[in-house]
């Protein structure tokens, strides 16, 4: 859909150069409105084909049940050499994906749309892998198509892109790797909405800016005072800041220039909006700490596309700054943070508010005789399998090295021990491929549930000691205290 959904915003940006010209000829509009009849068309389709209400898992309190709500996802592998992707094949089912190899006669299968599509190159033609993808993508517009073992050349990779491929992988990239998009793109994490704050002192211009935001689907909040600008970047944490030039009593750069002074909005997006065209102006404004500069009137859609481009690039910027690097969980300090903020919520709340603190047991054995990739292969297996299965509410970090912290809001101790021993079984299970053989790995845990006198720093201190003790008993196992 969001391929359909593209195909239609470029048919009618096509035609904005003209919209105050001559009137849209006939063929392109007929070529539009065909389009848009197939847009609905694929939308009934969807809906029909996924009509059992599958109830959300991450949001269902009673670990008993979370394994059985899982949904399953399909996807097909079309491969002349099935046998080179086995381990890719059995390590997707431990994460409830179903993969469908599929030989020559893909195109009898059943028309409802895998979640992924992974297109194999090896044994193929180049012209004959582009018509496959060619094929694919006109059949499945709603599914994410993969090339694997590509020519690892410039030219091979544009035109596997071009041709409807959305990520391509070069002859040599570890499978690993290729499970990991895999698994990202299985996941049903949702962005919140970007944010905007808008600092305009004209009250009709901030209306109109914050309509066409809207538009977009972008939330907006509007000051017109710009010596109000650091509360309320404190409050509303915006994602970029949309800027008036000249404001009564300062520019739009001085305002900047005091933003700059806080750490914690040094990279946050400035875009300027001015009726002043001078370049002078605009080089300057952009020398002192601005990001983009629009002059009015602006073209909306030109607005929007530059605002989601920027947070888009910010986000992917604060997620490296948040976020374990090999994992993509919390990192060290950032699961510090969110534990510090659980323990207020729920002193504030009178909520019941667990921790864990998970160790993969043996770890240096598997470093030691396996090798460091296949150990990192190990971490990020249990990454994925905890925020697979854990709830939408819970948080978890890599707090260091093997050893991974849990935080499970509105959960005691009985419910937060049935939620990670049934992910420990589950880890026990998986298999880790390996020079033909596999093998497997458990975790010892430890929970600590908050009480009357703990703050955050002995809460964790406190499931640390149990995660001891689960390790001193045996390990494979959860103690909580």
């Amino acid at each position: 859909m969001h391929q359909l959904a593209r195909a239609v915003e470029q048919q009618v940006l096509s035609q904005f150069d003209r919209w105050n010209s001559d009137p849209i000829v006939d063929a392109p509009m007929d070529d539009l409105n065909s389009q848009i009849t197939e847009f609905s068309a694929r939308i009934t389709s969807f809906l029909d084909e996924n009509t059992d209400a599958n109830p959300e898992r991450r949001l269902h309190q009673d670990a008993e049940v979370i394994t059985d709500l899982l949904p399953v996802k399909k996807i097909w592998l079309l491969t002349s050499v099935p046998s080179s992707w086995k381990e890719v094949v059995t390590q997707a089912g431990y994460f409830n994906i179903q993969v469908e190899v599929c030989g020559a006669h893909y195109d009898q299968k059943p028309t409802q749309d895998p979640t992924i599509v992974l297109v194999d190159a090896k044994g193929l033609e180049s012209t004959a892998f582009i018509v496959r993808v060619q094929a694919l993508r006109s059949r499945f517009s709603a599914s994410s198509i993969i090339g694997l073992q590509l020519p690892p050349e410039f030219e091979s990779l544009k035109l596997a892109l071009r041709v409807g491929c959305d990520f391509c992988f070069p002859v040599g990239t570890t499978q690993s790797t290729i499970m990991a998009r895999i698994v990202k793109l299985c996941g049903s994490e949702e962005e919140p909405p970007y944010r905007v704050l808008v600092v305009e002192d004209s009250k009709t211009a901030s209306t109109l800016i914050q309509r066409t935001l809207k538009e977009s689907g972008v939330e907006s909040m509007a000051i017109s005072k710009p010596q109000e600008v650091l509360t309320t970047l404190a409050k509303f944490q915006p994602d970029l800041v949309l800027m008036d030039m000249y404001m009564p009593g300062c520019t739009g750069v001085e305002v900047t220039r005091v933003i700059r002074q806080h750490e914690e909005f040094l990279s946050t997006p400035v875009v300027y909006l001015s009726a002043d065209t001078s370049i002078a102006l605009q080089v300057d404004a952009l020398r002192l700490g601005g990001d983009h500069f629009l002059t009015k009137p602006f073209n909306p859609v030109i607005l929007n596309a530059v605002v989601r481009s920027k947070i888009e690039r910010y986000r992917i910027l604060r997620r490296s700054m948040f976020l374990d690097s090999l994992t993509g969980l919390l990192n060290h300090t950032t699961s510090k943070q969110r534990v510090d903020a659980a323990v207020t919520t729920a002193k504030a709340e009178q909520t019941p508010l667990c921790v864990a603190m998970i160790d993969i047991d043996h770890f240096k054995k598997v470093n030691d005789t396996y090798g460091h990739p296949m150990g990192d292969q190990v971490i990020r297996s249990m990454a994925w399998l905890l925020k697979q299965r854990l709830r939408k509410t819970d948080a978890v970090g890599r707090y260091g090295g093997e050893e991974f912290l849990v935080i499970l809001p509105q959960a005691d101790a009985e419910r937060a021990h049935q939620l990670l021993d049934r992910i420990r079984i589950d880890f026990s299970e998986f298999r880790h491929p390996v020079n033909r053989t596999s093998f497997a790995c458990t975790f010892s845990c430890g929970i600590a549930q908050l009480r009357f006198g703990l703050n955050a720093q002995s809460l964790v201190k406190q499931a640390d000691e149990a995660l001891y003790q689960a390790k001193h008993q045996g390990r494979n196992q959860i103690v909580g205290v």
